[in-house]
């Protein structure tokens, strides 16, 4: 499949700027580029790689149309207009409609047209799957579960009973939508589990990275509103409400009872406690932790720059020993009778 620079920019509303009548076939970097190739800078680092890419297009930003010659697409967002492209010039195959043969669906369960089933995929006892879905080899959906119009569910996806996805939603291999929280009492040295009889509310638009888990609440839902988007191997705890729009990158941990914002950005591997509130436009650095809430949006970052080892010794060294040099310098002020301001420890004082 080909397609014209001109239709290009009409379906993705950059501007146009050279030959339109220029075909394009797929989508490439500007060092992997060839003839038959739309690339794009994003990126001021391979600024200079316009120079010498032997691709046939380019998407660019307006401060770079000025450093190539090459016919192009002109935006003030050129990553979304490579994904606009990308997606255009590199459709997803469509399954076949239909029910595999090898295919366990409850009588009671609701299939809607143009539905697809693969193979050894599991429907349980009154879940809902709406028109344009596409359920994966393996996959398993619980009773009472609805899946919304036009889904994807890759192979070996796990929806428990009573969650619902909305529309649009992607779902990767392996993800679990809906397993018990972690919620136990303890008595006499013993833990008592908790029934966790709440589900997992998931909006439109929202894609789920592979092998990522979403557990159900306790008591009230586990809410991901619209257009969330979870990276690989993200463990979200029960009864969490994740904002519209927010994204959270692989590795992250969100512990029970969390609200997260709308428009929030979470780091890789970065982990967040129970029971706190982080405010709408939030970004928080890959690998910090957070422990209290947020209620102003900004970037919060809790993590040492890299070190030598050797040197990062000596600093964590040095940071052991703060609340030492903290009392020495209290000591060392009120000798000489006068104290400077006061240093806030972040613990009461008594």
């Amino acid at each position: 499949m080909s397609i014209t620079l001109a239709e290009l920019a009409q379906r993705t509303g950059a501007d146009l700027q050279g030959d339109g009548s220029v075909r394009v076939a797929r989508v490439a970097t500007l060092e992997s580029a060839d003839a038959d190739a739309i690339a794009f800078l994003s990126n001021a680092r391979y600024r200079a790689q316009l120079a010498s890419t032997r691709a046939a297009a380019v998407i660019v930003a307006p401060a770079a149309a000025a450093d190539t010659a090459l016919p192009k697409l002109v935006s003030g967002n050129p990553y979304a207009v490579f994904a606009k492209v990308a997606t255009i010039l590199h459709p997803r195959p469509s399954d076949a409609s239909g029910v595999h043969a090898t295919a366990v669906v409850h009588a009671h369960a609701a299939i809607a047209e143009n539905v697809s089933v693969g193979a050894h995929a599991v429907i349980g006892a009154g879940a809902r799957i709406e028109r344009g879905v596409r359920i994966g080899p393996g996959c398993v959906i619980g009773a009472g579960a609805c899946i919304g119009e036009a889904s994807l569910l890759h192979a070996n996806v796990t929806i428990y009973d009573a969650c619902r996805i909305g529309r649009r939603a992607i779902v990767h291999s392996g993800a679990v939508i809906g397993a018990d929280g972690f919620g136990m009492a303890e008595e006499n040295g013993r833990w008592i589990k908790i029934p966790q009889i709440g589900c997992v509310i998931i909006g439109d638009d929202v894609e789920i990275g592979a092998n990522t888990t979403i557990d159900r609440g306790a008591l009230d839902d586990t809410v991901i509103e619209d257009d969330v988007k979870l990276d690989n191997q993200i463990q979200i705890g029960h009864n969490c409400r994740i904002g519209a729009h927010t994204a959270i990158a692989g590795c992250a941990g969100v512990a029970g009872s969390t609200r997260i914002g709308r428009n929030c950005r979470i780091g890789g591997a970065a982990m967040i406690g129970g029971h706190l509130t982080i405010a709408d436009g939030v970004t928080v650095s890959g690998g910090t932790g957070i422990f209290e809430s947020i209620h102003e949006p900004g970037i919060y970052t809790g993590v040492f720059a890299p070190l030598p080892h050797r040197e990062w010794r000596r600093v964590a060294s040095a940071l052991r020993r703060l609340s030492t040099f903290e009392r020495r310098l209290r000591t060392l002020e009120s000798a000489s009778g006068n104290p400077s301001h006061r240093i806030d420890s972040g613990e009461e004082e008594h």
